[in-house]
């Protein structure tokens, strides 16, 4: 495995320099607010527990606290900036490059270099290895429990067995869907192996005989509670934490079935993948790593082409992409980062698809040719993640944008901390915010370095605070009492605005402070 080591190594660094840049450009999405604040506590001192309704599982939080303390984050909770938080997504969405020396031997060395291609620039890929939230962690562990499996069946090695069982684990203490890929690579599993046995006996992958020990699937399983126990427990603080993560299934069931916003139809993710275009926006497609993941299952099961790979191994990736791909498909509960699991399965496939391209020229001024089209093509997927990652950042023509907070909040935040300065409490200055459903994040992260924040989802009883933040479907109209002024309307996001109303003493001192330009 020591072949394109050096050379993925070289690219992981690439990438990790590529994607840490500008990561405050977009403002937090909804999702990412609430991840920050919570792991904002747990920063302070003041602890997580894990809540089996909603907010996906730990490792996210412990894994910013490793990074936090390890690249020697500032003290105060408040100091933290978009950037800090999205770093830690990014080593992970890095890792998966590190991770593939360890499936060379079985998807061959040649394809494991165009896989970390294909990581590299997928647009989906870098978007969301950009973005605070739990999927790439996911994404992670899930290819580190099968990369360990598939060094364990090649070697009989208990101690891959238990990485593999502790990778389980923390996929476990990810996100509750982890369930959904278990199933998906036990469906692989076995179909392969039915492959191997009825249709292509030649083809089954070189392991020492006797199939896994039961002493070492007992160590593995032990690996997965513990690793489990350990995250959902908050280090044996939260005894309910285990089975809390029991518990979650029946609200994300419900979810799944079609309770929620997110209802989408089977086409959403390959919309977005394939073939996207907004009204007056530019067209995101990403159908060439599906074109060769498709020529890489193929050679797979007709069995040519493969150069170094093994046949078995690929096939498996191919059975376990493809019903995770349906999975999802079949699922109603939609939000387009769900798509990183599947899509990374493709990704593995691409690389032994662009790999058996490049080999079927037999002359070396053809394979140059067709090398020349493929990395053509990766410079198409690298323009368009970058496109993605600056001026389509927060854009609704941006495919992997969804539900985006508005960079115009930020205005808000602005003028509220300029209010804050004029006002004689400064940070304790009161502020309330209402709007329903509680449909007011990522204000909670943004405004958090103010102390006397209050939050509700209906129109707050007097007194009145200085500051008021009110979500326009109110038409609260709080201008009338002739005690505030409307000072700013802002959008939320698209379709939502939210209204400032400011006390008439404090807007005067305000415009003390800062005059006016004339016309």
């Amino acid at each position: 495995m020591r072949g394109p080591g050096p050379l993925i190594a070289l690219l992981a660094a690439l990438v990790l320099a590529l994607w840490s840049l500008d990561l405050g450009r977009r403002p937090l999405h909804n999702d990412e607010a609430v991840n920050g604040v919570k792991f904002g506590r747990l920063w302070s001192g003041q602890g997580y527990r894990y809540d089996p309704n909603e907010h996906h599982g730990p490792s996210l939080y412990y894994a910013t606290l490793a990074v936090s303390r390890l690249t020697g984050a500032p003290p105060d909770e408040d100091s933290f900036t978009e950037r800090r938080l999205r770093f830690t997504p990014v080593l992970f969405g890095v890792g998966l490059l590190l991770l593939l020396p360890l499936i060379a031997d079985g998807l061959g060395r040649r394809a494991v270099v165009w896989a970390a291609l294909w990581t590299a620039v997928s647009p989906a890929v870098v978007f969301y290895s950009r973005y605070y939230i739990h999927e790439v962690l996911l994404v992670f562990f899930t290819f580190l429990a099968l990369a360990a499996g598939w060094r364990y069946w090649r070697r009989r090695r208990m101690g891959w067995l238990l990485l593999a069982g502790a990778a389980v684990g923390a996929m476990h203490a990810t996100k509750e869907t982890f369930v959904i890929a278990l199933a998906a690579a036990a469906l692989a599993l076995g179909l392969n192996q039915l492959w191997n046995r009825w249709l292509d006996a030649s083809a089954a992958p070189p392991a020492r005989p006797g199939g896994i020990q039961l002493s070492h699937a007992a160590a593995a399983a032990g690996a997965w509670l513990l690793v489990a126990l350990l995250l959902f427990s908050s280090f044996f603080t939260n005894a309910a934490g285990l089975l809390d993560s029991v518990r979650t299934y029946l609200p994300w069931l419900a979810r799944a079935g079609g309770a929620s916003p997110h209802v989408h139809p089977w086409s959403f993710y390959l919309h977005r993948l394939l073939f996207f275009q907004a009204a007056l926006g530019p067209v995101w497609s990403e159908a060439l790593i599906l074109a060769l993941a498709v020529a890489g299952a193929r050679a797979a099961f007709v069995r040519r082409g493969l150069g170094d790979a093994n046949a078995g191994f690929v096939r498996f990736l191919a059975f376990y992409a493809f019903a995770l791909m349906a999975a999802y498909g079949v699922i109603s509960y939609k939000t387009p980062w769900c798509l990183l699991g599947f899509w990374h399965g493709m990704i593995l496939l691409a690389g032994v698809g662009a790999a058996w391209l490049a080999g079927r020229a037999r002359r070396r001024a053809g394979r140059m040719v067709v090398t020349l089209l493929l990395l053509a093509g990766a410079g198409h997927l690298a323009w368009q993640a970058v496109r993605a990652n600056g001026e389509y950042a927060a854009d609704r023509r941006n495919p992997y944008v969804y539900a985006q907070t508005s960079p115009d909040l930020l205005r808000l935040v602005r003028q509220v901390e300029a209010l804050a300065r004029a006002h004689p409490q400064g940070r304790q200055m009161p502020v309330k915010v209402m709007a329903a459903e509680d449909d007011y994040w990522p204000l909670p992260w943004y405004l958090r370095n103010l102390k006397r924040v209050g939050w509700w989802d209906h129109l707050a009883p007097p007194p009145d605070a200085p500051v008021m933040i009110v979500s326009a479907s109110f038409h609260a109209g709080l201008d009338e009492r002739q005690t505030h002024v409307m000072a700013g309307y802002y959008a939320l996001r698209p379709q939502v605005f939210l209204e400032l109303y400011v006390a008439l003493d404090l807007w005067r001192a305000y415009l003390a402070q800062h005059p006016p330009e004339p016309d």
